[in-house]
């Protein structure tokens, strides 16, 4: 994207060598028409994150050209309704308002049940009238509480699958409970889809920083040798939000931390981190080797795990001083947990004694998310113990940034060791370039078929 001597890529050059790579993929044609059909069209992950990131996919000319996209909802709405309701999250400038407008003359909106095998034969013919409809390529996102997953896929194969081109499902997390429930879930969809047209969603597989662990680890020899056990003495992966459950306590009560952050998101970071070299970037070689690692960490004990709930500060400001228990969407007197610190081991050669430390928690002093690897200490100190271990930091929010802290000498006239930094921040290394939202990138992969970026049963 830049050069070594600087270069920079206008966002307009940057988006056509999109557009040149995209074309080249063997399952994204340009000239085929597809349909975006979002089931729950009318909730507040469709409004805040779906149709804003649609939006910016069709702006930069990276959606196939003729899509169309369908709401569906229970609730009585309108293109109108959902125009509105997104305005806060489309980011649209004032010259880009006639491409915006052109974007949602290619949306449409029904009304329906989700229980209703009627319903869905409305729905379908909805998609069969529109141009090309019958034989366009059909992705459905299933942006819905997962009470009413089963009934909407099963209503979706029955009555809204194309008969030429493909079908594809976004299902979003929580992908089920505890393990039966998972298991009853993929097993439901298994009943209905093949695994190849069935793409579970988490999005953090879709930043940057996150992507770019793979790069980092076998793009670059200077670590292969040094990423063991024999070198690293711990892996700690955070995960810090400096607010509360604002009135979402309701939902957040029936999963806790642990469900919410810890067991997608933060165990889908350490598979990156831990798992072997693929023989490919072909999307099943990298979720084997994904597959592989959750094979071998041992089972959690309650000894490694520490669990807390915030309160509120009495000196704080704001919501600062709001409990958890204080939101009034919480059950009274409920103990769901909404911090968690926990100890695993990956038991195979790499990583034998290795601790991973996993933290997470809502209401905490700041935003972050990152991986830090902690190596040992060097052998044979020669620096009366003023030497810390050296650390390679992988930030993947805010500031995306990679950097190595690391012993150096000084200046001046004493011989004294001080650490400092090996610093990448993409914010000042990668200067006007656009980094994409997760969403953009991992909805394109459904355009484009790669399951590379998705969880996999």
């Amino acid at each position: 994207m830049n050069s070594a001597a600087g270069t920079r890529l206008s966002r307009k050059e940057l988006f056509r060598v999109l557009r040149e790579e995209l074309d080249a993929e063997d399952d994204f044609k340009q000239s085929d028409t597809h349909v975006f059909i979002i089931m729950g069209a009318s909730g507040d992950l469709a409004k805040k994150k779906i149709y804003p990131t649609l939006w910016w996919l069709f702006r930069d000319g990276l959606l196939p050209e003729d899509t169309y996209v369908v709401g569906y909802a229970r609730t009585i709405f309108s293109v109108e309704n959902i125009r509105k309701q997104c305005q806060p999250y489309l980011r649209a400038s004032e010259e880009e308002q006639d491409k915006l407008t052109q974007f949602f003359s290619r949306n449409s909106y029904l009304p329906g049940s989700y229980t209703e095998e009627a319903a869905f034969q409305k729905l379908n013919a909805h998609v069969n009238a529109l141009p090309n409809g019958q034989k366009a390529n059909r992705l459905f996102y299933l942006a819905l509480p997962p009470s009413v997953y089963e009934d909407v896929t099963r209503n979706i194969r029955a009555s809204c699958m194309g008969k030429v081109g493909w079908n594809r499902v976004i299902v979003e997390k929580p992908f089920g409970k505890d393990l039966e429930s998972s298991n009853k879930l993929s097993n439901h969809l298994s009943s209905l889809f093949k695994e190849e047209q069935i793409y579970r969603i988490d999005h953090y597989l879709g930043k940057e920083m996150v992507q770019n662990l793979m790069v980092l680890r076998f793009g670059n020899r200077i670590f292969g040798p040094i990423w063991n056990r024999d070198n690293i003495g711990c892996v700690v992966l955070t995960f810090k939000e400096p607010f509360g459950t604002e009135g979402r306590g309701g939902y957040f009560d029936e999963f806790g931390i642990i469900r919410d952050v810890m067991q997608n998101h933060m165990l889908q970071m350490l598979c990156l981190v831990a798992m072997e070299k693929p023989t490919s970037t072909h999307s099943d070689d990298v979720r084997d080797e994904k597959v592989k690692v959750l094979k071998c960490i041992s089972p959690l004990e309650m000894s490694n795990v520490v669990l807390g709930q915030y309160v509120g500060n009495p000196q704080g400001e704001g919501d600062a001083k709001k409990g958890y228990l204080d939101d009034p969407t919480v059950p009274k007197g409920s103990t769901t947990a909404t911090f968690a610190a926990a100890v695993l081991h990956v038991e195979n050669e790499r990583w034998d004694g290795v601790p991973f430390i996993l933290r997470c928690g809502k209401a905490l002093n700041e935003k972050k998310a990152e991986v830090r690897l902690q190596f040992r200490d060097v052998p044979g100190d020669i620096f009366s113990q003023q030497c810390k271990r050296n650390e390679l930091v992988i930030r993947v929010q805010p500031n995306e940034a990679v950097y190595a802290k690391m012993m150096t000498k000084k200046p001046g006239m004493f011989f004294n060791p001080e650490e400092s930094e090996l610093d990448l921040t993409y914010g000042h290394r990668y200067k006007d370039v656009k980094l994409p939202d997760a969403y953009e990138r991992l909805i394109l992969d459904v355009f484009c078929g790669s399951q590379m970026h998705f969880v996999r049963r």
